[in-house]
């Protein structure tokens, strides 16, 4: 008996060397199919990824997205801003409590 190994979009861009919206082009251009996991999650088989990387559809010499240090720290604070915000209002509100 074997089993199937299903892959998430970054598995199968990093597997092909190329960019998660490259991934999503082939699976609307009907090159890779998909399947949904708990009607939730958008896996592919990892066999037909291999397959279609043996077949050479897929430009194999697309530069990886390279993020700077700078790109980097704005996706921090923007996608941590609640989290950061609630921690000083926690602080302000302890420091409130206890020293005055």
């Amino acid at each position: 008996m074997t089993t199937t190994q299903y892959i998430s979009v970054r598995e199968t861009a990093q597997l092909l060397g190329v960019s998660e919206t490259k991934i999503m082009d082939l699976i609307e251009e009907k090159k890779l199919y998909t399947y949904r996991i708990a009607d939730k999650f958008l896996r592919l088989k990892r066999s037909e990824v291999l397959a279609l990387r043996k077949s050479d559809h897929v430009a194999q010499k697309e530069q990886p997205v390279v993020y700077t240090l700078d790109e980097k720290i704005k996706d921090f604070f923007y996608f941590n801003d609640f989290y950061i915000l609630s921690l000083f209002i926690i602080l302000g509100i302890l420091y409130t409590i206890f020293y005055t």
